[in-house]
């Protein structure tokens, strides 16, 4: 099952619409069922609960007023370690060298 403070792709009629970070799952009264509170991350941002099954926090469908509705992981991306292949190059994925000020 998902996490809190994971973040979360919400597609609305199948297709992606807006992202959201889990901010609390707690067990609902009905077995199996969990309050989900999520953090939708527009400007501003907006906090909403939905009451959903494991399955659909996990990536299922499901429907909200007879729409199509899923949360999809959002996995998260790590930057490559840099190597030095002597061109020269200064992509977005090299380290530049610090040169640290001197005081005179």
């Amino acid at each position: 099952m998902r996490r809190e403070g994971e973040v979360v792709l919400i597609y609305y009629q199948d297709q992606p619409g807006i992202f959201a970070r889990i901010e609390s799952i707690e067990p609902d009264i009905k077995k199996d069922w969990y309050h989900v509170t999520l953090l939708l991350l527009t400007l501003p941002t907006q906090p909403i609960t939905w009451i959903l099954r494991e399955s659909y926090i996990d990536g299922a469908p499901f429907t909200m007023g007879g729409r199509p509705m899923r949360l999809e992981e959002v996995k998260r991306v790590l930057p490559e370690k840099s190597s030095s292949n002597g061109d020269g190059d200064k992509g977005p994925h090299k380290v530049g060298k610090v040169i640290p000020f001197k005081k005179l």
